[in-house]
This record gives C-alpha cells, sequence and structure tokens, in this order.
C-alpha cells in the first residue's frame, strides 16, 4: 500500500496528538519518521493509523512497554492475542469490581435506614472492605 509522506504539524492536527509525545513516541520505538524536510520530521500517514491503536491500547490500560510488543518491527500492527484476551480478563474484573462499588454507593445513597451504621447492606460493605485485585483491603 502506498502512503503519502505528511509532516509533523498535519500529523498533529490529523491526530491531535501533541508534537511532544509524537518525539517521545517515537523515541521509544512506536512509530518511526521517515525524516525530515527542514527542521520538521516527515511520517508515513501510515503513523495515524499506529497512533489511533496506541490510544486504543492506552484506553484499555496497556503500557507503553505492551504497546511497543502490538507492532511488528516495520511498524505495522501486529497484536499479541493472549495479550489481548489477559487484558480483556482485566477489565472484566475490573468492570465487575466498579460494577458492586456503584451498587453498593446506590444503596448508600437511598437506604431509608436513619443512619448508615443501621443500615446491614453497609454494614456488610464496611465488614468486606472494597478488595483490590492484589487482595489488600482498599480504602
Amino acid at each position: 500500500m502506498d502512503f503519502a509522506e505528511i509532516g509533523i504539524g498535519e500529523v498533529v492536527r490529523r491526530s491531535g496528538v501533541p508534537a511532544s509525545t509524537l518525539r517521545y513516541y517515537e523515541e521509544r520505538g512506536l512509530i518511526a519518521s521517515l525524516g525530515r524536510r527542514g527542521l520538521a520530521r516527515v511520517f508515513s500517514s501510515a503513523v495515524l493509523e499506529q497512533l489511533a491503536l496506541i490510544a486504543i491500547c492506552r484506553s484499555a490500560g496497556f503500557s507503553l512497554d505492551e504497546i511497543t510488543l502490538m507492532f511488528s518491527p516495520d511498524g505495522r500492527p501486529s497484536p499479541n492475542r493472549a495479550m489481548l484476551a489477559a487484558k480483556a480478563d482485566e477489565l472484566d474484573a475490573t468492570i465487575r469490581r466498579l460494577t458492586s462499588m456503584r451498587d453498593d454507593l446506590r444503596h448508600a445513597a437511598a437506604c431509608p435506614a436513619p443512619s448508615h451504621l443501621e443500615c446491614p447492606t453497609f454494614r456488610r460493605v464496611l465488614r468486606e472492605g472494597f478488595r483490590r485485585p492484589d487482595g489488600d483491603a482498599g480504602p
């Protein structure tokens, strides 16, 4: 596939990613410029897809080191299916934990008991505490 060359300013405009972040991603090996036009870096337009994948991965909670593994040496997306499945499982666990917290908070906000300390549900939440994935009791 033939990709056009675009300057760093155009990449910033089209992706919304600041130039400083582009330079950092290039330093980390996540993206690569084709060279320079004067003082400005020039990229293949394919970098826009790479940046979209990086943004999706960051939103899902992947670290930059993990995201680096999502690209083949030539910069093409090559996601590790096992990593994707593991992150999906992690997100499922987070969703369950946050859903439980949300439900407990909604109950506490609407509970008809005269005081939260008289509410059996609130007392259960206090006894159990919110558990973090590492097993430590949360705040």
